[in-house]
């Protein structure tokens, strides 16, 4: 059979034709699709910029529909949904993204820390320290071990937190020292409530050998011995804090009275008492100070003269509700003593001043907290009362 050249020469263009007219069809759908992904992306763009959430999310999952590839939208969306609340849908982006194998490291690395904060938001503090493990040896991990820090701290996992801290200090990130010593502080307090104090010694023993001026071991381990009968070691180891003058120093002042008057050395406490009280004036070294000199706590004794005397020379100096509080109740008056209903509505109103408020977050509290209940901040209380601040 002869092969006819007319064919061929009609079918060559034809082809030829046929080809040219398909690949304009592609350029034509690839350009329609470009002009929509840019346009869904930068309408989503505007309505974040006017905070607009609903509508740039639609905008974006639009854009991520019309080009599935694209992780940045897909990050975008991630953030978004996390910003809202709705973690479920943060968490389902974040795994898709994990789960495509066409993204580089430092994508993936990106997505896996997405989800660890996914996880954190939500409370899912397992998930969240599983995700975050996987982040060492990556440009996240100083950020994911001080999130793995924040979760141990929350669920009161002192020697895994301590782990974590000693790596970071370990890696430069920062001096961890204090933390560490808040740390075994912790512990000590644990051991106590479970009745083993001997434990809790030796803790606060090796925390006052590597940190011998940290006031919280000193104070716990004072009121330890306090409570065990040892009032001349209490004594010993709290006057430490008005020697040096420690700001923390006031905390103290109730337990080193108490202390000082079980050793018979009121004399001598009544001296470092005065001279921190000279440097710092503050009412509870000033209720230690009376307590002492009557020669029994200020809630067992009848103020006499001398003592409302010093009330009244702080109330001028420094002016103090506590203060007028304490001089009128033990001041004689016309009447003889407050009426009651002046006595209570006096502690009423000196009460909401007697309270400790977190300098972070503003949280108060009717005891000092070295680590903020609210805010989760370490040394956030002034060891000073409302009023004083």
């Amino acid at each position: 059979m002869e092969l006819d050249l007319t064919w061929i020469l009609l079918g060559l263009p034809t082809a030829f034709a046929l080809g040219w007219i398909a690949s304009r069809l592609d350029l034509r759908q690839m350009r329609i699709a470009n002009r929509q992904a840019p346009r869904a992306y930068f309408k989503g763009l505007n309505h974040l910029l006017n905070e607009q959430q609903d509508q740039a999310i639609d905008a974006f999952i639009e854009a991520v529909q019309n080009d599935p590839d694209t992780s940045e939208l897909h990050f975008a969306l991630g953030n978004l949904f996390r910003r809202r609340g709705e973690y479920d849908r943060a968490v389902r982006v974040h795994e898709h993204l994990l789960s495509r194998a066409d993204i580089g490291n430092a994508d993936r690395q990106r997505a896996q820390h997405g989800l660890a904060l996914d996880y954190l938001k939500a409370g899912l503090l397992d998930r969240a320290e599983e995700a975050l493990r996987k982040l060492e040896n990556t440009s996240y991990e100083g950020q994911a071990r001080l999130a793995r820090m924040a979760i141990y701290e929350r669920s009161r996992e002192w020697p895994e937190a301590a782990a974590v801290a000693l790596l970071l200090e370990k890696s430069g990130e920062a001096d961890f020292g204090i933390r560490l010593a808040h740390y075994q502080c912790e512990q000590a307090r644990e051991a106590v409530q479970k009745g083993d104090s001997a434990k809790a010694m030796e803790l606060l023993s090796q925390t006052l050998q590597t940190h011998p001026r940290a006031p919280r071991p000193r104070l716990l381990m004072g009121q330890l011995q306090l409570s065990q009968g040892q009032a001349s070691a209490a004594y010993e180891t709290l006057a430490v804090l008005f020697e040096q003058n420690d700001m923390a120093a006031p905390l103290a002042s109730g337990s080193f009275a108490q202390a000082a008057l079980a050793c018979e050395r009121a004399s001598s406490a009544i001296g470092l008492l005065q001279t921190h009280y000279s440097r710092q004036p503050c009412i509870d070294v000033l209720d230690a100070i009376t307590a002492l000199e009557a020669k029994k706590p200020l809630s067992e004794s009848k103020p006499d003269a001398h003592t409302l005397q010093r009330y009244l020379d702080h109330l001028q100096n420094h002016p103090s509700m506590m203060a007028a509080s304490r001089w009128l109740n033990g001041e004689h008056h016309e009447f003889g003593a407050l009426p009651a209903p002046v006595q209570k509505t006096l502690e009423l109103a000196t009460k909401p001043l007697a309270r400790y408020r977190c300098a972070a977050c503003g949280f108060e509290a009717k005891e000092h907290f070295w680590h903020c209940p609210g805010c989760q901040s370490w040394d956030s209380y002034p060891p000073r009362r409302v009023e004083e601040l």
